[in-house]
């Protein structure tokens, strides 16, 4: 039986990756360096879970001897302090939206009193900030359990943070969906028994995700019909969608 949801946050609630990015190169402008991450590098630096991760790992590709002192590992919480600033005054100012049927099924479950929960490497802060934004300064409500950055155990694509989630729910990951966009967070949700959905971005469609329960292009709503041709017979993913699709998926809830 279906008994909770879990999201990701960053490129599966919204597709904030873009606006990371953005941040990120505002980021190192501001703390005097001449670094610069275009699209391309970005999508491969994604393969690194957690912001000051990936920065620590750009710094060690391009100069491993600066990125190994003292000194490095100040400048990183300094920039990663800097970027958080900008990507929230970027989320503030209307930059990012919900993707697809997304809202819907958060309101649904909550309504049905199905327990959702959320599972990222993102930080609070950012959580925050595009959540209080794109529901409103209640957010917290719709959400029985939130595991982010600050959740002990190692980031994705380990399944610490699904772990955790499942530990405070209270529920078998036999009776969960998890919501994903990247082959990192598929790892992490598959690994921790948990069948996922996941709905790419521009930065991950080209990624392995062949141990999915469905990859759809987004979760749809009445104006925006999932396209056919995805295994799934409905326009949109609701509850009932879910519950079908839980209870047999060889039917892909049809």
């Amino acid at each position: 039986m279906l008994k909770a949801l879990i999201f990701d946050v960053d490129g599966t609630l919204a597709d904030t990756e873009s606006v990371h990015l953005r941040a990120f190169n505002t980021a190192f402008i501001l703390a005097g360096l001449d670094w610069y991450w275009n699209e391309d590098l970005y999508k491969e630096l994604l393969a690194i879970s957690g912001g000051k991760e990936r920065i620590a790992h750009y710094w060690l590709s391009i100069d491993p001897r600066g990125a190994s002192t003292l000194e490095a590992a100040r400048k990183i919480r300094e920039i990663h302090a800097l970027k958080t600033r900008e990507y929230a005054r970027l989320v503030d100012n209307g930059q990012l939206t919900l993707r697809p049927g997304i809202h819907r099924l958060i309101i649904d479950a909550y309504c049905a009193g199905m327990p959702v929960a959320i599972a990222t490497t993102t930080t609070p802060a950012n959580v925050q900030a595009l959540l209080e934004h794109c529901l409103g300064a209640d957010w917290r409500k719709f959400f029985a359990v939130i595991c982010d950055a600050s959740s002990p155990g190692k980031k994705k694509p380990d399944p610490d943070v699904y772990l955790h989630a499942l530990a405070q729910l209270k529920v078998e990951p036999a009776n969960c969906i998890a919501f994903e966009d990247s082959a990192n967070g598929l790892q992490a949700a598959t690994q921790a028994g948990i069948a996922t959905i996941i709905t790419p971005t521009h930065y991950t469609r080209d990624q392995d995700f062949s141990a999915a329960m469905l990859v759809l292009p987004h979760l749809g709503e009445p104006d925006l019909p999932v396209p056919s041709g995805n295994g799934l017979h409905q326009t949109m993913v609701d509850l009932l969608t879910l519950k079908c699709l839980h209870a047999d998926p060889l039917l892909k809830a049809g």
